[in-house]
């Protein structure tokens, strides 16, 4: 592990330092003052931004009343430094500092959080941004957009919500989705539904969306010009909600998913499962518009507007009802750009892992067990590896791999490179990734709620 990272390193390397306070207190979302748990004053908490091959030197300090961690989700990192309490590091406990130290290996759009409990649902999260010093950079500024579901200081917290589902199931307080098997006195009961998403579209009901922290009420402004090329960088922050974004009649020219890229496609929305981020390139048209992420199937929105001179006629509603009727681009369906490609190989090892619940009001398993740090799905340094995604529920599941990419396998093309791929319901997805990075790596479903009862494994180096 500690060789792996010292070859990642030169002896130019440049040091990024960077300094954390988790903490709670109150957070305005524009109009709505929650208190909640975040990095500092604000939400989402502050833009990390360094090069490809920099390292980054994070001290987290704990000013929570319970441990906390930061996951670098998506980045191929030291195992020591990826987050995960009790499998790669002890808690951080209130009132200490950690130093998370590491080599980051390749560019792209990221995101840090923790991976204690239901902390993830409330203010702790942030952009990290890897930039690549040899990109030509084919565009004239960038704007990256966080979108959240926000529960947490209205009423209840994520542990309240979960303590509801697992207690009542999907029709207590906490929830209104999911499937019904194992659901004592629900039958009948409407759940939120989205075709795109194949079925059920959430377990949990939210109050507000937000884009970049704020309500649309209160939207934030990005401020530029007709004309300009405007890199977006699109994040699914959300514990339970998946994101169809989209400019009402501005096409995204679509070039990177989970950090690597993409043949280019262009697209008038894009579906995001939590977890998930996509980059794309617009032109700003001559008039402001609202650059819209939609709840999908649960009936809200968030949005950021593009203000770029006249004020479109177009409103917030039907912006949303406009995107809400176009076709919609999930990235799990995209095609992997040449140089990124995995060398065609034979896997070595294949595991399957088949994804259920809830059972027993809300339990979520992926083949019949519960999360479980001992056990895990084993593979050997060097190894081609292969996972196979297998939904039996009515949900989608957006499964993550810690510590590694890996190649969507798709019929007839190279499917993308990615760290998370939202597996709809009833159908299996395969994807393979080189076993490269030795350690105890978490793989789950990144809805938090479904993680949390259950929905984790390991892929556990071995030998």
């Amino acid at each position: 592990m500690l060789d792996l990272e010292r070859a990642r390193q030169s002896a130019d390397q440049k040091i990024v330092p960077v300094a954390l306070e988790a903490r709670p207190g109150p957070i305005d979302l524009g109009g709505v003052t929650v208190n909640t748990w975040s990095y500092g004053d604000a939400v989402p908490g502050p833009q990390i931004r360094l090069r490809a091959g920099d390292l980054l030197r994070a001290d987290l300090r704990n000013s929570l009343p319970q441990p906390t961690s930061i996951h670098w989700h998506g980045i191929a990192l030291r195992n020591d430094m990826d987050g995960v309490p009790a499998l790669t590091q002890d808690p951080i406990a209130p009132g200490t500092t950690f130093r998370y130290e590491f080599t980051t290996p390749d560019p792209g759009t990221y995101i840090f959080h923790p991976h204690v409990g239901t902390q993830l649902d409330r203010g702790l999260y942030g952009a990290l941004i890897v930039e690549d010093p040899a990109e030509p950079g084919d565009y004239d500024d960038e704007l990256v957009v966080v979108f959240d579901d926000w529960v947490d200081g209205t009423g209840r917290d994520p542990d309240q919500v979960l303590a509801d589902l697992k207690a009542n199931g999907m029709g207590g307080m906490g929830g209104m989705g999911g499937d019904m098997q194992g659901m004592e006195g629900m039958e009948g009961m409407q759940m939120p539904q989205s075709e795109a998403l194949g079925g059920d579209a959430g377990d949990v009901s939210y109050p507000y969306y937000v884009a970049n922290g704020r309500v649309s009420a209160a939207a934030q402004t990005f401020a530029g010009k007709p004309g300009q090329r405007i890199r977006l960088r699109m994040i699914n922050i959300g514990g339970d909600t998946a994101f169809r974004v989209g400019v009402p009649g501005v096409p995204m020219t679509v070039t990177h998913t989970d950090g690597f890229p993409v043949r280019p496609v262009s697209a008038p929305t894009v579906l995001l499962g939590m977890g998930e981020r996509v980059d794309a390139v617009i032109t700003l048209p001559d008039q402001s518009l609202p650059l819209v992420g939609i709840a999908e199937g649960k009936g809200g929105a968030a949005h950021v507007t593009l203000n770029v001179g006249p004020r479109s006629s177009t409103t917030v509603d039907a912006a949303v009802a406009d995107l809400a009727s176009r076709p919609t681009v999930a990235a799990v369906g995209l095609v992997a750009a040449e140089q990124v490609v995995l060398a065609d190989k034979t896997p070595d090892v294949v595991h399957d892992l088949e994804i259920a619940g809830p059972a027993n009001r809300y339990t979520w398993t992926i083949n019949g067990q519960t999360y479980d740090a001992s056990r895990g799905l084993p593979v050997s340094e060097g190894q081609r590896v292969r996972l196979r995604f297998v939904n039996t529920t009515s949900m989608f599941h957006p499964m993550h791999l810690h510590g590694h990419t890996f190649q969507v396998r798709n019929a007839a093309v190279p499917g993308p490179r990615k760290d998370t791929v939202n597996v709809l319901p009833k159908t299996t997805i395969e994807v393979d990734f080189d076993a490269d990075n030795p350690g105890q790596w978490l793989t789950h479903c990144h809805n938090i709620y479904h993680g949390e009862a259950g929905m984790m494994t390991v892929v556990s180096y071995v030998g």
